[in-house]
């Protein structure tokens, strides 16, 4: 048997080689206890023990003792024998805080004094320790360990990732809490991090859906990179709670720079960056955003008409916008029956009419009513429809409206030239927002999810808005003064404790650069005309909504002799089928639909990280295959 000591923690103050005559190792008892004449006293231990080779135990000792101990059962099972143990009953007389506990097995342990290793043993024993709250900290080594567990498996799943159904199609409710214990375990198992690797492999894995397959083109992408993983890591041990400038300086100066990064790729209006008097910051999603910008225009708004007034702003945008934004409106005291959705056409491309919504808005100022805010899109999610902001804005100046352009999904694109004459409206708009998360990331690699960028143009409104003064928030402070420019962001969000954003977006961008964002944003837009190329090529399908970034957007024509008497109905119902029977194939794409003027449309949305030219090709395939199938179905039915 092998017993080996890991680290003794340099920063605990153990018991001096002098003070050895303390410690009594009897052939029967083992006794840790004080001096009585010092409140000195070992404090930590950190050991490893090995049965033939295998990593099997450690153990704490923090005023007192911790003894993680190894059922007797796993220690022969790993080739342990009786004679390789030391057989004695310890005692661990601690003077710690904690209640004592019982329990009987194999502990390892090594004791060190100094550089003096004074007892090293394997042992069946019946334990008494106090558990002390320092078996939380977990040493540097241990770390590293379960790091290196912890970054194979994520490597692991990527390597398997096609193995996957995109989509669980055998979960029902309930399955994962038939399968995991009632409670939360009392005690830890010897490798508990290693065995939640394994359930989460065997258990949870088969029941998720796999965003980030390269078959998942049902939803816009929610991109990852290596680069960024790495920085949601590096967030997380560092730790930090960025309120305020002065609460952690470096978070809020990273955050300027990487949101004036961002915005100069995307060739944003000078007018909502801080050298032209606007701001920028990285909230978590859309939702917060749109919040966000909807309070600051609202009690602006109130200020201007008085408060008991409540009841008379209304809110607009197109019948594509996302639902999210009537949410937003709900929260923010938007009276439901204040909530305009102006309908599209479809030889419109389903855009937001500048003649519909200005009548819309003439209709209720008539009514007395207060247009307060327009929702603009530039990339719908249904079909990418682009609302025309210059012209929507040069309707809305005539009500003093806000104007917020939301380029979730598209405003990745924006990096490439040839995108950037969508957003012409811009230098007019009161806020912009885009998903980093969405897109902006370069292919075959793994900024992850809850980073959203929002723009404003008067920084001021906003602080007004959501801007605290509470003495006991660490504000400025004496480093500060003098500073116009020190931002407090907790002033521009709902939240006031915020995360290090920045950190894994300034990651990003100095690891891949924006012409390599560039390539990445193009190779899904050429995989997307790849696919739009083959629908257009098979007379049996069409395009239903003109193709802008990499989403197209398709259904399958229902044959002349079936159209009678509801084509579009019956049209609906055959592209239902044809969705279902293409999901359903469990090594094939997994798509989504969409309902826009009333036609029932199948979307294909490239934009995995790890989506090739061949899963395009190959999700084309499955759906030629099962609308063949479908109509030869369809036909036998019908002779039948």
């Amino acid at each position: 048997m092998e017993i080996n000591v890991v680290h003794f923690s340099d920063d605990y103050w153990a018991i001096p080689e002098e003070e050895t005559t303390h410690l009594d190792f009897g052939s029967r008892e083992t006794i840790f206890q004080k001096p009585k004449d010092s409140d000195n006293h070992l404090k930590a231990l950190y050991v490893r023990g090995h049965i033939n080779g295998k990593p099997v135990s450690c153990m704490l000792v923090d005023s007192g003792a911790i003894v993680n101990l190894m059922p007797y059962s796993l220690y022969k099972k790993l080739g342990g024998t009786d004679e390789e143990l030391i057989k004695m009953n310890m005692t661990v007389r601690g003077v710690g805080r904690g209640d004592p506990i019982g329990a009987k097995g194999v502990a390892s342990m090594e004791l060190t004094v100094g550089s003096k290793t004074v007892a090293t043993a394997f042992f069946v024993s019946n334990v008494q320790a106090l558990m002390c709250w320092p078996i939380l900290r977990q040493h540097p080594d241990e770390f590293r360990r379960q790091g290196h567990q912890f970054i194979d498996f994520i490597a692991d799943y990527y390597a398997r990732m096609g193995d996957y159904p995109v989509h669980p199609t055998s979960v029902h409710p309930g399955f994962l809490r038939r399968q995991l214990p009632a409670d939360a375990p009392a005690q830890p198992d010897s490798d508990a991090f290693g065995a939640a690797l394994r359930d989460v492999r065997d258990l949870i894995l088969p029941g998720l859906t796999h965003w980030q397959s390269p078959r998942h083109l049902v939803h816009f992408p929610v991109s990852s990179s290596t680069v960024a993983a790495l920085g949601e890591a590096l967030t997380a041990g560092i730790n930090v709670v960025p309120f305020t400038w002065a609460a952690t300086p470096a978070v809020t100066e990273l955050e300027k720079v990487v949101v004036n990064w961002l915005a100069k790729a995307l060739h944003l209006p000078e007018t909502l960056m801080f050298c032209g008097g606007g701001r920028g910051t990285l909230l978590g999603t859309t939702c917060e955003v749109i919040l966000c910008t909807l309070v600051t225009t609202r009690d602006s708004k109130l200020a201007a008409i008085g408060s008991r007034r409540i009841g008379d702003p209304v809110v607009y945008c197109s019948d594509q916008t996302h639902f999210a934004f009537r949410k937003a409106a709900h929260i923010a005291g938007i009276h439901r029956d204040n909530y305009r959705e102006v309908a599209t056409l479809r030889h419109d491309m389903f855009a937001l009419s500048p003649a519909a919504l200005r009548a819309t808005m003439q209709a209720d100022v008539d009514a007395g009513l207060v247009p307060l805010f327009l929702y603009a899109t530039v990339g719908t999610t249904q079909t990418t429809a682009v609302d025309p902001v210059g012209e929507l804005r040069a309707v809305t100046a005539a009500h003093g409206a806000w104007v917020h352009m939301d380029v979730v999904y598209a405003g990745s694109a924006l990096v490439c030239p040839e995108f950037r004459h969508l957003i012409d409206g811009a230098k007019t708009v009161d806020s912009f927002s885009m998903n980093v998360h969405k897109w902006l990331l370069p292919r075959r690699l793994l900024a992850n999810t809850d980073c959203c960028a929002l723009w404003v143009r008067t920084p001021s409104l906003l602080v007004a808005a959501l801007g605290t003064e509470q003495e006991y928030i660490l504000r400025g402070g004496a480093a500060a003064e003098g500073h116009d420019d020190v931002v407090d962001y907790k002033d521009c969000s709902v939240t006031l404790t915020r995360r290090f954003r920045a950190l894994k977006m300034w990651l990003v961008l100095r690891c891949y650069g924006v012409e390599g964002l560039r390539g990445h944003v193009r190779a899904h837009v050429r995989m997307a005309a790849s696919f739009e190329s083959m629908v257009e090529a098979d007379a049996r399908f069409e395009v239903t909504a003109t193709r802008r970034f990499a989403l197209v957007c398709f259904r399958l024509r229902l044959p002349e002799e079936e159209k009678l008497g509801g084509e579009k109905a019956a049209d609906n119902e055959h592209n239902r089928r044809l969705l279902e029977e293409v999901n359903a194939a469990g090594s094939g794409p997994y798509m989504s639909s969409a309902m826009v003027g009333g036609i029932y449309m199948l979307r294909c949305a490239v934009g995995s990280t790890l989506t090739e030219e061949r899963h395009v090709n190959e999700a084309w395939n499955v759906v030629q295959d099962r609308a063949a199938s479908l109509r030869k179905m369809e036909n036998t039915c019908t002779i039948t």
